[in-house]
């Protein structure tokens, strides 16, 4: 299950010789016995969504078990529009959003006059809302933002045509979710963004408009908490950002190219160039402490293979002090200066890694070292793209088979 998010997010999955670009429908589609809901917590742009279906059938994906929360909630042209003109306006200000109208969207849900799925499908219902809304819609993009008024039977008959194609996925999905625990199924949670774009939790004001913390998909999906057994939390070996707003311990130029161009750090929605950095502790913590993490997939370790020497940031100064949490001021955190431990490189492949024992010495002295500052164990670790480039440490599921990475405590030796 899909839980929050739009458009504005993606996951790239490498199956084989096959690469497949997600964005709305939740990775698990392609596991032909799977059922992939998308969520009330999401915003759905129609249009993007049945282009995603249509991408996959092509690739001999079938889309038959996708269905679709009857809550959520639907961008719409002129979420678009304002998301694009409202971000150009900020100048120096801007966000960095991807301009896609997620923003606008769930304004829109929040202020009580967005238009959901249910609404959607329903003809009549559809022309209802969207008598008053658009009409509404057009004052601010031509009073406001100077822009052409929109058409709204022309809208209508749009988002009708695309009402007949996705009606038969539509569904009240806390229903269906609560349903697959009483059967006792295996559900997972997917979040679209990480734990600092969260909206209420990140660093604002350069964040997403949704809570992809754990927390989220309890509302972003209609169950309650005390069916949640396990919270994985996936974190890269380095750190990354797309968009505007700080970012400690991003390294300009030299390195952080390096990183970008080994790690293929680039939007799966925008193509936009991700800003690397050292792996920042601070942020591991405080994601760990604010998602209830149980335990770590460490991903893209191989980026490292080449560097002689790699830096972990463990503390802050701010004006000269210490400071080992993350702030809440977004000022605050502009002005964090990274203090870094520095860790030997292994300077050889570790892609064809696929046990602990496999992994050079320093490589396992630096997860162990990850594990100690964040005090979680690793369950995953990804060594590239591919599936079986992953060393499972302990089943991520039912809990610690074995914790080799972090015990109880007891701090690992690390050189």
């Amino acid at each position: 299950m899909r839980y929050q998010g739009g458009v504005n997010a993606g996951h790239t999955v490498v199956v084989k010789d096959q690469t497949f670009k997600l964005h709305l429908i939740p990775s698990g589609i392609l596991y032909p016995e799977t059922e992939c809901v998308i969520g009330n917590g999401t915003v759905i742009d129609p249009k993007e969504l049945i282009g995603e279906l249509d991408t996959l059938e092509k690739l001999g994906i079938s889309t038959a078990n996708l269905f679709i929360s009857d809550s959520a909630h639907v961008t719409m042209p002129y979420h678009r529009l304002i998301d694009q003109a409202s971000e150009e306006r900020r100048g120096n200000q801007k966000i960095g959003t991807t301009r896609r109208g997620i923003g606008p969207t769930y304004a829109d849900k929040s202020e009580r006059t967005g238009i959901r799925m249910v609404d959607l499908i329903e003809a009549d219902t559809l022309r209802e809302r969207l008598e008053w809304t658009i009409q509404y819609k057009n004052v601010v993009l031509e009073n406001l933002y100077g822009l052409a008024p929109l058409d709204p039977i022309a809208v209508v008959e749009e988002y009708m045509a695309y009402a007949d194609r996705l009606r038969p996925h539509v569904v009240d999905s806390s229903l269906q979710i609560n349903q697959a625990v009483r059967q006792r199924k295996n559900i997972l949670f997917e979040g679209a963004q990480g734990t600092l774009l969260d909206l209420d939790h990140g660093t604002y004001p350069f964040v997403t408009s949704s809570n992809p913390v754990a927390g989220g998909a309890c509302i972003g999906s209609g169950v309650g908490p005390t069916m949640i057994d396990r919270v994985i939390g996936v974190a890269k070996a380095y750190t990354t950002r797309v968009g505007e707003g700080p970012f400690p311990t991003e390294l300009i130029g030299g390195m952080g190219d390096a990183l970008c161009d080994r790690g293929a750090e680039f939007g799966t929605t925008t193509g936009r160039r991700r800003r690397c950095g050292w792996f920042d502790a601070v942020i591991g913590r405080y994601a760990v402490r604010i998602n209830g993490i149980d335990c770590l997939a460490i991903t893209k370790l191989d980026v490292l293979d080449e560097l002689d020497e790699i830096k972990v940031c463990v503390s802050y100064t701010i004006d000269g002090e210490t400071h080992s949490e993350f702030p809440s001021s977004a000022r605050r955190f502009a002005r964090c200066e990274p203090v870094y431990k520095t860790l030997p490189g292994w300077k050889q492949s570790t892609a064809d890694c696929r046990t602990l024992e496999d992994l050079p010495k320093q490589a396992l002295d630096y997860l162990k070292f990850l594990a100690e500052l964040m005090e979680v164990p690793i369950a995953i670790v990804s060594l590239g793209a591919s599936r079986d480039q992953t060393i499972i440490v302990e089943d991520p599921i039912h809990g610690p088979k074995r914790a080799l990475l972090y015990e109880n405590g007891v701090t690992p030796q690390v050189a």
